[in-house]
């Protein structure tokens, strides 16, 4: 995101074809991403690794599936944004939901 804002100020200035094209094509690449991060989150990690029974508790359980909705979230956001403060938050978000995946 950081490079596709340097190649927008970059735009004002030369206004090239080539410039316009690459900063789509990261916009592109950084959506494809959240879009992956979506669906293994969804598909993957709450179908399959997210079962009530392995939780202590009811609270636990409710905590874990919020900690994978924030992940989810913050990528729709990083979709819909080129702020890096969306990306920071996202790390976040996985940073933490990962730690219940680490023995």
């Amino acid at each position: 995101m950081v490079q596709s804002g340097d190649l927008h100020s970059g735009l004002a200035a030369e206004s090239s074809a080539q410039s316009l094209n690459q900063m789509i094509r990261w916009v592109m690449t950084k959506e494809e991403h959240c879009s992956k991060i979506i669906k293994l989150v969804s598909e993957y990690c709450l179908c399959q690794r997210v079962k009530k029974e392995v939780f202590a508790n009811d609270q636990d359980f409710i905590e874990a599936l919020k900690a994978h909705h924030a992940v989810m979230q913050a990528a729709m956001k990083c979709k819909q944004s080129v702020d890096t403060a969306t990306a920071d938050a996202l790390d976040h978000a996985i940073e933490d939901f990962g730690k219940m995946y680490l023995k």
